[in-house]
């Protein structure tokens, strides 16, 4: 566990101004420390650009009212606070301006900590090899050429920290050789789970993400032609709400670099879900769906994959059922996230310093 004391300050280092799914994390930890750990808890926005912007908070965020600082002198350099930050290189470089306060690294994906790190021309080694940034093949590569910088266990950032958390299973066993690691997941926004599917206004259209597995989803497209595909692109949230909660099948093929949102958002829609076996998709923890679901992206399986996406189309009512145990899961990840959370951050009243 984290010691946190009567006076301990938590500070959550984010790149101001941006918005994906890691820096929502992030607001999601500030917003439940202070307001169900009763901690007090701040943002630190680092990169801030205050003649482009005139607030570091993404107004993506502002619903969370997480107090934050931008200057780097603000963050007290005590033992009784704790800075976090993400996997990110820009992140792990925070650790290095401070030398009392505590620190943590939160890995919210595995493939993004390397990804942050590589030059131009890795970039050519890792489009050769489909961009599987975790590949042992790639990671070989760039361990010979770099050592440290790939190799996490010779990672000097790395060893500043004092403690470590995983967003997915997948980065808790990737990085097994850290001590001490918690985990500590995530989970999709209450207000999205209320969003609900009808069952029978589903259609046989198969929904895909065309910025993961792009390249051998196209195999698949062009190896079913009698199959309508939908990429979710150029939407809005709320089309790509609409458009899953009228398809059958969601598939993905992608890199799984942490425990993803949109499979979780499909399953909670009524998609059938089909994902490849990279990244967190290997992993029952993180993707909990039967394994006759999963498959390797090998062309040899595409036929198999189609004959699945048909199953489901002319059984959906069936196959629907088949994904209970992964809506439940997805459901009281909330409860969870904050039973972790509280196992990691305890207080304490009998303290020293």
């Amino acid at each position: 566990m984290i010691e946190i004391f009567p006076k301990t300050k938590i500070y959550i280092a984010c790149p101001a101004n941006f918005a994906t799914g890691g820096p929502e994390l992030l607001h999601q930890l500030g917003y439940h420390l202070i307001n169900d750990l009763n901690i007090e808890a701040f943002m630190y926005y680092y990169n801030f650009n205050s003649s482009k912007f005139p607030t570091p908070v993404h107004p993506a965020y502002k619903i969370y009212k997480v107090p934050y600082v931008v200057d780097q002198q603000a963050i007290e350099d005590d033992s009784a606070n704790i800075l976090v930050v993400p996997e990110i290189l820009d992140g792990l470089m925070q650790l290095k301006k401070y030398k009392q306060i505590r620190k943590g690294v939160w890995f919210l994906s595995v493939d993004n900590y390397y990804l942050s790190r590589l030059t131009e021309e890795d970039f050519f080694l890792l489009r050769a090899a489909d961009f599987d940034i975790t590949s042992k093949k790639v990671l070989d590569e760039l361990i010979k050429k770099y050592d440290y910088k790939y190799d996490y266990k010779k990672d000097n950032l790395l060893k500043l920290a004092d403690f470590y958390m995983t967003q997915s299973y997948y980065s808790l066993v990737w990085f097994d050789k850290l001590k001490p690691i918690y985990y500590l997941s995530d989970y999709l926004n209450p207000n999205f789970l209320s969003n609900k599917a009808e069952l029978s206004k589903k259609v046989n259209i198969v929904v895909f993400n065309p910025k993961k597995g792009i390249s051998f989803t196209k195999k698949i497209i062009s190896s079913a032609t009698d199959i309508e595909f939908v990429p979710l692109a150029n939407m809005t949230r709320e089309q790509v709400i609409e458009t899953l909660q009228k398809a059958k099948v969601y598939i993905d093929f992608g890199n799984h670099p942490g425990k993803d949102r949109i499979p979780r958002e499909a399953a909670i829609l009524g998609c059938c879900v089909i994902t490849g076996k990279r990244g967190s998709a290997a992993f029952f923890e993180d993707v909990p769906i039967p394994d006759e679901y999963k498959f390797e992206d090998k062309e040899e399986n595409i036929p198999k994959i189609i004959e699945k996406i048909k199953d489901c189309f002319d059984n959906f009512e069936k196959r629907y059922q088949d994904f209970d145990y992964y809506r439940q899961v997805i459901k009281n990840e909330p409860i969870k996230f904050l039973e972790d959370l509280k196992k990691i951050f305890v207080k304490v009243t009998n303290y020293e310093f």
